[in-house]
């Protein structure tokens, strides 16, 4: 039986990764959490889980409180607290379903300590992929993802001899706005961006789907997860999200992971190391896998991407730079403090203002995590003063 730590037990994927391990008792013991701020929520992941005895929040007023009512369970709180919790809980099994940069040191401190990472939060390997790389290149962990986008690549490259494949395709739905042109977007409120055609997802995952940010992430994790060439990687619109990606296979025909749109089974997958059945969908040609659409990327409508990939491409710290730039860009958007295409054009000023040191450590990742942050909330205040 697998002993499991969730980091994001109150979020989307932390509720439905709960949901999974309450599904398969059997396999899994749940032993600790972190809930942030969503303190409310942790008295019934108690009552479900009575084998909890790590729980981590964000507020220190938080921790005491809790610790007088629950003293059998053993409380972190602040900065240090998430590293911490991973440190102390026994778990072998690290499930990282924390959002944004934040990710980032539980992700790597789960792979020092040889633990079993299944991961959710693309900022780690957006922003640190090539400190995790180093780790398991020197035998430290393992990591499996949980992206279904990756939970499929994954799938599929095991069916396939890796030298048959010409190219990896990431599907892509085009978020809140897929029907509207450029113009139309001027604006857009962040109640139509939430609105999400095909996933129920939190809502800075769901605004990064919007502007499509999200699929270059995507395809730089996926650079990361599988060391694909690059330019071999492409994003294919695709509107009814039942196709989670392809593998263009070089005599022209593709291998599909077809299914629907539901978090729990890659996150199943991650859980079960890959030891879940799958037979991929194989086609001649796109029209096969009729009745559902595909479409070319338009990179003049969705310039996100190709953002993301300019960071990647001047490396170093500039996908630090990138990613802490869309976070604040995002959350100020969802505020009410700037417009829906801004988003974008905070994160292009971001990363043309600020050096890049090419080999980053932790601490430099971080200095400049901080720092793009710092340059756009001025950025932002000296506008709107």
């Amino acid at each position: 039986m697998r002993e499991v730590l969730l980091l994001g037990a109150s979020g989307s994927i932390g509720t439905q990764t709960l949901d999974v391990l309450e599904k398969d008792k059997d396999l899994f013991r749940l032993i600790g959490i972190s809930a942030g701020h969503q303190v409310q929520k942790i008295e019934g992941i108690l009552k479900r889980f009575p084998s909890v005895s790590f729980v981590y929040v964000q507020e220190e007023s938080d921790r005491v409180a809790l610790s007088s009512r629950f003293p059998e369970v053993k409380w972190y709180s602040g900065q240090e607290g998430l590293q911490q919790i991973i440190l102390d809980c026994p778990a072998m099994m690290v499930v990282n379903a924390l959002v944004g940069f934040a990710g980032l040191v539980p992700s790597l401190t789960a792979l020092r300590e040889n633990r079993i990472l299944c991961l959710a939060n693309k900022e780690s390997l957006v922003v640190g992929g090539e400190l995790i790389r180093g780790l398991l290149a020197k035998g430290k962990g393992k990591i499996y993802p949980i992206d279904s986008e990756h939970v499929a690549i994954a799938k599929l490259l095991s069916c396939e001899k890796r030298e048959d494949v010409d190219k990896i395709l990431i599907t892509a739905s085009g978020g809140s706005f897929r029907s509207k042109s450029r113009q139309e977007l001027v604006n857009v409120t962040p109640e139509m961006a939430l609105n999400h055609p095909t996933w129920k997802m939190g809502a800075k995952i769901t605004i990064d789907s919007a502007t499509m940010m999200n699929k270059g992430f995507e395809v730089l994790e996926a650079k990361w997860l599988f060391d694909f060439p690059l330019e071999k990687t492409e994003i294919l619109m695709h509107d009814e999200s039942r196709v989670h990606s392809l593998l263009l296979l070089k005599d022209g025909s593709y291998s599909a992971d077809v299914s629907e749109p539901d978090m729990k089974g890659p996150i199943e997958y991650a859980l079960k190391e890959g030891n879940v059945p799958f037979t991929p969908v194989r086609v001649r040609k796109l029209s096969e896998l009729a009745p559902y659409h595909f479409h070319k990327f338009d990179p003049h409508r969705y310039p996100a991407p190709g953002i993301a990939l300019g960071a990647y491409t001047a490396g170093g710290t500039a996908t630090a730079v990138l990613n802490a730039a869309n976070e604040e860009a995002v959350y100020a958007f969802l505020n009410g403090k700037i417009a829906f295409l801004e988003i974008e054009a905070f994160v292009k000023a971001a990363l043309e203002a600020i050096p890049v040191d090419p080999h980053p450590s932790l601490r430099q990742i971080m200095a400049a995590d901080s720092y793009a942050r710092m340059f756009v909330k001025k950025k932002i205040e000296r506008r709107t003063a």
